[in-house]
């Protein structure tokens, strides 16, 4: 009898051990990953500028490229918000365009700032699904534009994002009658990637896109 009490103490020992084990890791984890995203985009924002400011010091002060990027983001906001500064980065904006691979990272890159930043119908403020890869299953998406294929139908240009980073993925041209509007904000859409579909809506609603 003494023998299967230890042997029963043992076990529930074991499960409580293992049960506290599992509660620390959901509370390590997150944290531990927070920190790890949190560094990873802390030393890439600070690394910028960071070696210009570490040869003009002599020495890293780490924060100070975070600081010195926000104020460079600032002071040329200044500059273009001015009729004369405009001229200037019209200029060399030209000059940029025009340097070959250069030119078409830029074009991309501002056009891509641009659609974020616009309030038209299409860009990045409307959220689209489409049915793929296969019947029944559905993958959201951002309508950046329609276009015209060669037998005149409409088709809907549609950059799909990958999960955890929104920021990478993929464009798909499909004719605008199997693109479908939804009920999701930019923000909605972009939690929900960058959670890997924990952060869910409460409510999904696919209605025919309209133009």
């Amino acid at each position: 009898m003494g023998k299967l009490a230890r042997l029963t103490r043992a076990r529930q020992g074991a499960h409580r051990t293992r049960r506290v084990f599992v509660a620390g890791l959901l509370i390590v984890v997150p944290v531990a990953i927070t920190y790890v995203v949190l560094r990873f985009v802390f030393d890439a924002i600070d690394g910028v500028l960071q070696p210009f400011l570490e040869a003009a010091l002599g020495r890293r002060v780490p924060g100070l490229g975070i600081v010195g990027l926000v104020l460079l983001v600032l002071l040329t906001g200044l500059v273009g918000t001015n009729l004369r500064g405009q001229h200037i980065i019209h200029v060399v904006q030209k000059e940029l365009f025009r340097l070959p691979i250069v030119g078409t990272v830029y074009s991309a890159s501002e056009h891509l700032m641009e659609s974020f930043a616009s309030n038209g119908a299409t860009g990045f403020k409307r959220v689209v699904a489409i049915e793929y890869p296969k019947v029944g299953m559905w993958m959201i998406g951002f309508l950046t534009g329609i276009t015209r294929s060669e037998d005149d139908k409409l088709l809907a240009l549609v950059y799909i994002p990958t999960a955890p980073t929104p920021n990478t993925g993929w464009v798909v041209i499909l004719p605008t009658e199997d693109t479908y509007d939804t009920n999701l904000t930019v923000q909605e859409a972009v939690k929900l990637t960058l959670s890997g579909g924990i952060l869910a809506p409460a409510e999904l609603k696919r209605r025919a896109l309209v133009l």
